[in-house]
């Protein structure tokens, strides 16, 4: 993610004074900081750490109480590595809360991150810790307030290797015609100038109206990054949520922009400004809220 060359400035102040607004933020910081510790040691798939990050989201999605996704946490799958050619595997961590209908939200964020190199740790406290702490925040919020639509929250893995994870789960996802929408959250914790962008608009205009509905928690949200004309900075197929457009499944990806951390061991969990972290947050789970109503 690069320069914005396009965007529609949205007003700071949403119209949806009736959204629900209980996240656990201190729960949310603490996952994020074990998430992004040297414990996990940059979470590169097929990692020691990796596994490590992947039993602390199955031991967290177990505590809130969502309940595992057809009967397992875990969704294993293989790939071609494509710089070395060789088979991989990797593990998608997956739970469910059951809807008032069988219709899906699937809510995203991926666990993996680029591990360790020349004997530094790439933490990837942005990339992409922010967005699965924010999943285990999601997933508790809905244990405790049942949702419209059933939810599917899925932290995937190798993403950072072709968005592996998120292909599998599209490929052998059974239950694809009942997804509504797909909710991606990657790199949404670091901004100096309290903006998030809201990208798939361009694709899916019905998404649009709702978004410009909640409210924003403070910050400035905008959208863009996803016309064709932007090349590089159309983040249609940058993240997980791609496989899902492939399929033909509408999507909201949130995300900030590349700053000075991004892909660098500098991404760490000191380096995160919390208060515009924890109203990220909290303007994606009015999002979330606003369409599980429709």
């Amino acid at each position: 993610m690069k320069k914005l060359l396009f965007l529609l400035l949205i007003p700071v102040l949403g119209c949806q004074p009736n959204n629900k607004t209980s996240l656990d933020t201190t729960q949310l910081i603490e996952d994020l900081r074990f998430i992004s510790s040297d414990a996990t040691e940059g979470r590169r798939t097929g990692t020691e750490g990796n596994r490590i990050a992947r039993e602390y989201l199955i031991t967290r999605f177990q505590e809130e109480g969502a309940e595992p996704f057809q009967d397992s946490y875990t969704h294993e799958f293989t790939f071609e590595n494509r710089r070395t050619q060789e088979e991989m595997s990797g593990v998608n961590v997956i739970a469910q809360i059951d809807g008032k209908t069988d219709s899906m939200i699937v809510i995203t964020a991926h666990y993996d991150h680029l591990g360790v190199r020349d004997s530094l740790i790439f933490n990837g406290a942005d990339d992409d810790a922010s967005g699965t702490a924010a999943l285990l925040a999601m997933a508790d919020y809905f244990a405790k307030e049942q949702p419209n639509h059933t939810l599917i929250f899925a932290a995937f893995d190798a993403e950072e290797m072709g968005l592996q994870g998120a292909r599998a789960f599209v490929e052998d996802s059974v239950l694809l015609s009942k997804v509504k929408l797909n909710i991606n959250m990657d790199m949404i914790s670091n901004n100096d100038s309290s903006e998030i962008y809201a990208a798939g608009t361009y694709h899916y205009p019905e998404t649009k109206p709702i978004l410009e509905s909640i409210d924003t928690a403070g910050l400035r949200l905008l959208f863009g990054h996803d016309t064709p004309d932007l090349g590089y900075n159309d983040w249609t197929f940058s993240s997980d949520h791609g496989p899902f457009h492939s399929k033909g499944v509408p999507f909201v990806y949130f995300g900030v922009e590349d700053h000075e951390n991004y892909h660098k061991a500098t991404d760490e969990f000191e380096t995160i400004p919390q208060e515009f972290y924890k109203s990220s947050v909290q303007l994606i789970l009015n999002a979330i809220l606003a369409f599980d109503e429709q």
